[in-house]
């Protein structure tokens, strides 16, 4: 079984800068980590591997930097990666980045599941999955939290919605978006460290995807992030004093101010 994940580099901190003129968040590779929801993406196609035999592609588009992820996956299981990185990739939304996943798995080619976390801590929009599998013409199950049943043409998965857990069985190929439930992320060895060093990480550009330029970054992307700032916390107290009526007034007309 070939498995693809998709993984994505993102802030290891909340101080995320724009560019003043794209309003597009600079992603310099400092202080980048692996999205955390894409680990458990990660694991779950390593167990895959271990149970049933098969071969583990980690990926991403990204700048040049984003290629350390890709060993990091290395590192805990995944055989190879694949950088999707050009300029004309930059400010891409949801809509031109499953675009151009899209073409990675094509490059990549007889894939039979593809794992996604359920989304990006430095978007939230959990858009990216169903819209890559759509540009595939696959089936695609989210929030899935156990993978019960899986062979090289069918799957069985339980998943959560709102209003409770449901079981869902498909033909393969088909992409998974999977919650943080379905398992433990694993820590590198120190071999798979060493073996991440030397691991295939192929690179591929728009030219070589064969990608059409409108669809790709900026330009084929119909949203665009117009500001974005971290939330001021403020700690207020208001104190009190009277007899009960009194107190009982005034915690309404506070209440009233508020609402």
């Amino acid at each position: 079984m070939k498995i693809v994940v998709c993984v994505k580099q993102v802030p290891s901190t909340n101080e995320v800068r724009l560019d003043p003129e794209t309003n597009t968040i600079i992603r310099d590779g400092k202080q980048s980590v692996i999205n955390p929801f894409d680990t458990y993406a990660l694991e779950e196609a390593i167990r895959i591997k271990e149970k049933i035999q098969g071969e583990v592609i980690a990926l991403s588009m990204g700048i040049p930097a984003a290629e350390k992820i890709l060993r990091d996956a290395v590192s805990v299981g995944a055989d190879s990666g694949m950088l999707l990185s050009d300029r004309s990739f930059a400010g891409a939304d949801t809509l031109a980045t499953a675009y151009t996943l899209s073409l990675g798995v094509k490059k990549i080619s007889e894939v039979d599941l593809i794992l996604c976390g359920k989304m990006a801590v430095d978007g939230d929009t959990a858009q990216i999955g169903p819209e890559l599998a759509e540009n595939l013409k696959i089936p695609h199950i989210t929030n899935v939290s156990e993978i019960i049943e899986i062979n090289d043409s069918e799957i069985i998965c339980r998943t959560i919605t709102e209003t409770g857990k449901r079981l869902v069985k498909t033909k393969t190929p088909v992409l998974l978006t999977v919650l943080k439930d379905i398992n433990m992320p694993r820590l590198p060895s120190i071999d798979g460290v060493i073996n991440s060093l030397d691991a295939p990480v192929a690179v591929e550009n728009a030219e070589s995807l064969g990608a059409n330029k409108s669809y790709i970054g900026l330009s084929g992307s119909p949203t665009q992030v117009v500001k974005t700032y971290i939330p001021e916390r403020k700690n207020e107290s208001i104190e009190i004093k009277g007899d009960s009526e009194t107190k009982s007034e005034k915690i309404n007309s506070v209440i009233k101010e508020v609402i």
